[in-house]
């Protein structure tokens, strides 16, 4: 085959599809899990502050440290097996133990995560979790155990994959700070399709969580957009009463939608990634191809309950905004066209008073002409009389009969000749 040249990214756009392997359980053994985000910006944080606490806890075990620019890192940790992923938002550790302890959630297995580490950690925690994995006995002893783990207001169980498991949990934090998960595995399952299961229950999580920011969002949000639609009503209220001065009226629209983009630049983001979150979220739950478990909510119907309205909320809010945006700027298009209109009327008026005053200019430049015929043939006829008076003597006329002859042909000469220039100079 004769050589070819490859895309700069083919191979980093090819591997990007395998970076991030689902990890392989075997049963029993137990996962905790820890999702961390910036306060502020952190879709344009510095991710080398990420890689970097990361590399401070790989040193305390002496492990590898990840690729440069890596964005996920599956390694093992002392008796631990450590699995690392660097998204837009936030950043999550999962540490998978092959043990069960005593205890159930026992909130000494967050421990893995050393307290000063924890301390300096670039960011807060967005939620963390605690997973027991172990085997599927019988339905009673499933549903003993997940009534003593769990609250039975808000437990949703459910078989998933073809009753390769089934998977409980009540999205509740429990006195340590911590959701709680319980995965029963039916014999004969996978090593791999366990750790695609506990994946998706993590990652289910993780985004649920990230998606209600847009709902907190919209709670902060909703008192000011309240009052911004009462002040472009009032303004509207204004515009069709015509009480007050256009400029001011349009000088508070022009605030209005100024606030309203403005607010809109700044959500912008958040709905989007809420957006995409949430069918994250749908889209993790659906593969999980869930079954009913004794009578108990599915996690689909706990999220249909009690998640779904809140994304409602926030597409509500959202179309909300840009419906108020979308009122403003028409409004301020109807005012500026009103403006206009009464600007032209006005105008109109200018130029009426403009000819009226042309009019009498030139009324007044024909009486001035006039007057100028008058005194032009004046001084005419004088000097006409004073050119002809030799000969007047010869004809035997007297100066008044020459002045008299002279005016009548004087004056029409002066008066075609001034006609004359003025048609010229129009």
């Amino acid at each position: 085959m004769p050589p070819i040249q490859d895309h700069p990214l083919r191979y980093e756009l090819a591997n990007e599809l395998h970076a991030r392997p689902f990890p392989s359980l075997d049963v029993p053994c137990s996962a905790v899990f820890l999702a961390v985000k910036r306060a502020d910006g952190a879709a344009g944080r510095d991710r080398n502050a990420d890689m970097d606490h990361l590399i401070a806890l790989l040193d305390r075990h002496g492990a590898p440290h990840p690729q440069p620019g890596a964005t996920h890192y599956f390694g093992q940790i002392g008796r631990f097996r450590l699995k690392w992923e660097s998204h837009t938002e936030f950043v999550t550790y999962t540490v998978f133990s092959d043990k069960l302890s005593d205890r159930a959630f026992d909130p000494a297995d967050f421990e893995v995560f050393p307290g000063d580490w924890l301390a300096q950690m670039p960011g807060v925690r967005m939620t963390s979790a605690l997973m027991r994995i172990e085997p599927l006995h019988d339905k009673d002893t499933v549903m003993e155990r997940v009534r003593e783990w769990f609250v039975p207001e808000s437990l949703a169980v459910s078989r998933v994959l073809d009753d390769a498991a089934v998977v409980a949990a009540d999205f509740r934090i429990d006195s340590a700070g911590h959701q709680r998960v319980a995965v029963f595995v039916a014999p004969g399952t996978g090593s791999r399709r366990v750790g695609r299961v506990v994946q998706r229950l993590c990652e289910i999580e993780t985004y649920k969580t990230m998606s209600m920011l847009g709902f907190a969002k919209v709670k902060d949000m909703s008192p000011r957009m309240g009052a911004l639609d009462c002040r472009l009503t009032g303004l509207m209220d204004r515009m069709t009463h015509g009480d007050h001065p256009a400029e001011e009226t349009l000088a508070g629209l022009l605030a209005i939608s100024a606030e309203l983009e403005n607010t809109v630049a700044r959500t912008s983001f958040r709905f989007g990634a809420t957006a995409a979150y949430e069918a994250i979220v749908h889209q993790r739950i659906a593969v999980l191809r869930e079954q009913r478990f004794e009578g108990r909510q599915t996690f689909n119907e706990f999220m249909m309950r009690r998640y779904d309205p809140a994304m409602r909320t926030v597409k509500a809010t959202q179309r909300r905004l840009d419906t108020l945006a979308d009122r403003a700027m028409r409004a301020g298009e109807l005012l500026r066209t009103s403006v206009d209109v009464d600007r032209s009327a006005q105008n109109q008026k200018l130029l009426e008073g403009m000819n009226r005053r042309a009019e009498a200019q030139l009324r007044l430049q024909r009486t001035v002409e006039g007057l100028s015929v008058v005194a032009i043939s004046y001084y005419g006829v004088s000097l006409a009389a004073y050119a002809a008076s030799p000969f007047a003597k010869l004809v035997g006329l007297a100066k008044g009969e020459l002045t008299a002859m002279l005016t009548l042909p004087v004056v029409l000469l002066v008066w075609w000749l001034i006609r004359r220039i003025h048609a010229r100079i129009h």
